[in-house]
């Protein structure tokens, strides 16, 4: 069985950074995804795709996968740069027109 090991990123309705420190294991999709006849709903066969452990560090995901005997796959957070951003740099005069 495979899974992935990632930490969320934050949502488009968020401003804060809250539920992204976690860690989280998301099991691969087995069997295919197909649309439902009668609905048109997107299905699956299998229900581990509903399923999502979570985990306070990395090394914890990890070992939980290896004692299950189950090949993981991690997928490393990109580095969050923060610009220093200061009210006052929008009046003044020196700065570039466009």
């Amino acid at each position: 069985m495979n899974v992935r090991i990632y930490q969320p990123s934050k949502t488009a309705m968020q401003s804060g950074r809250a539920k992204t420190h976690r860690w989280m294991l998301d099991y691969e999709i087995e069997t295919p995804r197909r649309p439902e006849p009668l609905m048109g709903w997107t299905s699956s066969g299998d229900t581990l795709n509903q399923v999502r452990l979570s985990f306070e560090t990395k090394e914890e995901a990890i070992a939980f996968a290896e004692r299950e005997g189950w090949s993981y796959t991690v997928q490393e957070a990109p580095i969050r740069r923060v610009r220093p951003r200061n009210y006052a740099d929008n009046f003044r005069t020196d700065r570039p027109r466009f």
